[in-house]
């Protein structure tokens, strides 16, 4: 017989493997056990506190590069996406190219309008030139040409004609214009009245009185009159 039908047959020598058995377990079990608390198990739970919010910010941020519209994009609506980005661009620029000519335009027309303006203003200023001068002109013809005939017809209290010579010689009386013309007309005749003229104011009561005589003898008289030196 083997061992086991021994084992079998024989109570006593099972029950002494069986404790053996029940021995070696626990010794087992108390090595386990010694080990166990011979291990210094570190406290993991700020390190679980800290994973556990960075999972959490990861999973926000997971979920809102889920959501983003760049996720959503595939290669059939991309390019109907850049096409329309490109088309809003160009459309903007045309609008900004039409404003910058449509003011170019209106500066450009303002500009020409000054111009012409200022070319109208200088060609009226020219005019008014040409009528100012044709005016000046005609006026002082008919002044020379009508002068005289109206001077002739005023009455003579007015003086025309004399305040006009005056006016045109430039002197400043009648009696200083009558002796410059007396004088240019004829100038023999003006040296005479010029000599004469001291004999008449020295001797104006004698010649008052030889009046007077002739008038009452109704003829020429004589008279003695006083003649002074010539003061040079």
């Amino acid at each position: 017989m083997d061992e086991d039908s021994q084992e079998r047959n024989d109570p006593a020598l099972a029950f002494e493997r069986l404790r053996g058995e029940v021995s070696l377990l626990r010794h087992a079990v108390e090595a386990l056990t010694r080990a166990r608390e011979s291990i210094d198990i570190p406290d993991y739970e700020p390190t679980l506190e800290r994973t556990e919010k960075v999972l959490g910010i990861l999973a926000q941020q997971i979920d809102g590069v889920r959501k983003s519209p760049a996720m959503t994009l595939t290669p059939e609506n991309m390019g109907g996406r850049l096409n329309a980005s490109v088309a809003e661009a160009t459309r903007e620029l045309r609008d900004q190219v039409q404003s910058a000519k449509s003011a170019l335009s209106s500066a450009t027309f303002d500009l020409q309008n000054m111009v012409a303006s200022a070319r109208r203003g200088d060609e009226q200023n020219r005019w008014l030139y040409i009528a100012g001068g044709g005016g000046l002109a005609l006026g002082l013809l008919l002044y020379a040409v009508l002068a005289d005939p109206i001077a002739r017809v005023t009455p003579d209290s007015w003086r025309w004609p004399e305040r006009m010579a005056t006016r045109t010689l430039g002197e400043p009386s009648l009696w200083d214009a009558g002796q410059r013309l007396m004088q240019t007309a004829a100038p023999e005749s003006w040296g005479l009245i010029v000599a004469a003229s001291p004999l008449a104011d020295g001797n104006r009561e004698a010649v008052q009185a030889c009046r007077e005589q002739a008038e009452k003898a109704k003829k020429p008289v004589r008279c003695t009159i006083e003649v002074k030196p010539q003061k040079f």
